[in-house]
């Protein structure tokens, strides 16, 4: 009986943990864009002009603590900021998208470590993979979109991005990564 109730409280558990993981990013309001084409794990996207607070990307977490206390009252309104997803790492930055009701006035950061810059309208291919972040992973799925890019004739247009839409306690097989590469249209 006891064996029976110990498992069946962990199978809850587990239940509840992974729903919690699942559902957590469905929270968030995510960056909008206008979806093109779908094939399997990769989309054509546009996206529309982006207001993103950006700070220098660290080996370490202090660039997503940096975003953090920006959005959690570190500016100069000293107003808290919903938070979004994906966050974004680009030209060498970590970015969090601005909330629609913050795009025309989003309040100017408290440290001169963060900024508030534009993500001009682009269009991308993305391609949509799960796991953890890793040395590997991401040059990995970076080969694979330039492979699909290549086989439907699609011109890069800029650097390629990476998109990051969990908490770092999600875990990775539930986790949803994205690379993305600018084209032309």
């Amino acid at each position: 009986m006891k064996k029976w109730f110990i498992w069946a409280l962990v199978t809850i558990g587990a239940a509840l943990g992974i729903a919690a993981c699942v559902t957590s990013r469905s929270g968030y309001e995510t960056a909008p864009y206008k979806l093109i084409r779908t094939d399997g794990d990769f989309e054509i996207r546009e996206y529309p002009e982006l207001k993103i607070a950006t700070t220098s990307r660290d080996a370490d977490n202090s660039s997503f603590m940096r975003l953090f206390r920006y959005i959690d009252g570190g500016n100069v309104k000293k107003e808290k900021i919903a938070m979004t997803t994906p966050v974004f790492m680009v030209d060498g930055k970590m970015a969090f998208v601005v909330p629609e009701m913050h795009k025309e006035n989003a309040p100017a950061p408290a440290s001169d470590q963060v900024s508030v810059d534009t993500m001009k309208a682009q269009r991308v291919a993305a391609y949509r993979y799960s796991g953890s972040r890793s040395a590997k992973s991401e040059p990995q799925a970076l080969e694979k979109l330039r492979a699909w890019m290549a086989q439907n004739k699609l011109t890069a247009n800029g650097q390629p991005f990476s998109a990051y839409y969990d908490p770092p306690w999600t875990p990775g097989f539930l986790r949803r990564n994205e690379v993305l590469a600018p084209v032309t249209h």
